[in-house]
């Protein structure tokens, strides 16, 4: 179960000056057991909402109380040394965070999952976006959560790797759950029983995804 209470979060400007709120009194329980789709416009505050329950960056007020191992958010690539090889950050990552975990396991895991080739073995400040991602994904998914945060992650690589990310979060429900942002409805409707839809620093919940994606299209003027 994941506990908000009370959430406030803004960014300052570059000037000092305050910037809008970006989320405003977020109160929300997510159950144990229940993957849940975030929605809402470009801009809204997703990432900012999964970086949160991450613990990758603090609230200005309120708190997020976790009663479960939580992922860092896949798809996000930041986090890794760039002057380290894939295989150095993965076997760092492995050790500091993998406990008794097998740490040559892991690293063969994230090897064959990321598809790099021989850039596994280069400098991360040789990678693009989509490499460091896919690095991330692999990385993710070696270590057993309880709640896997996604943050368009199966819109990652080709139609081959897109369909072995949706596969590998299909294979972890019911095993664990996720919060998952993505622009891709259906995936969303596939692997989501509930949904948070953001809108102007509010955040509604819905017991039933469809609800939540349906009240996003009627603001949008869309249909679902």
């Amino acid at each position: 179960m994941i506990h908000i209470q009370n959430l406030y979060k803004r960014y300052n400007n570059r000037d000092g000056r305050e910037s809008p709120w970006v989320l405003t009194d977020i109160n929300l329980t997510i159950p144990k057991g229940v993957s849940v789709g975030l929605i809402g416009q470009n801009g809204a505050g997703k990432s900012t909402m999964l970086r949160l329950i991450a613990g990758m960056d603090n609230p200005e007020r309120g708190k997020i109380e976790r009663f479960c191992r939580v992922s860092w958010p896949i798809g996000l690539s930041g986090g890794f040394q760039s002057s380290m090889t894939g295989r150095q950050n993965v076997k760092f990552v492995a050790r500091v965070h993998g406990g008794g975990l097998n740490v040559q396991r892991i690293i063969d895991y994230v090897e064959d999952f990321a598809e790099l080739g021989s850039a596994f073995d280069r400098p991360l400040k040789t990678y693009s976006s989509g490499m460091r991602a896919r690095l991330n994904f692999g990385l993710s998914l070696a270590f057993d959560f309880d709640v896997y945060l996604s943050d368009e992650a199966t819109a990652v690589g080709d139609r081959n790797f897109k369909a072995k990310a949706s596969k590998a979060f299909k294979d972890k429900v019911g095993q664990s759950s996720l919060i998952m942002v993505s622009h891709g409805e259906g995936i969303l409707k596939e692997l989501c029983q509930a949904g948070i839809y953001l809108k102007k620093g509010h955040a509604t919940w819905y017991d039933d995804i469809n609800d939540a994606i349906a009240a996003y299209h009627q603001d949008a003027g869309t249909r679902a």
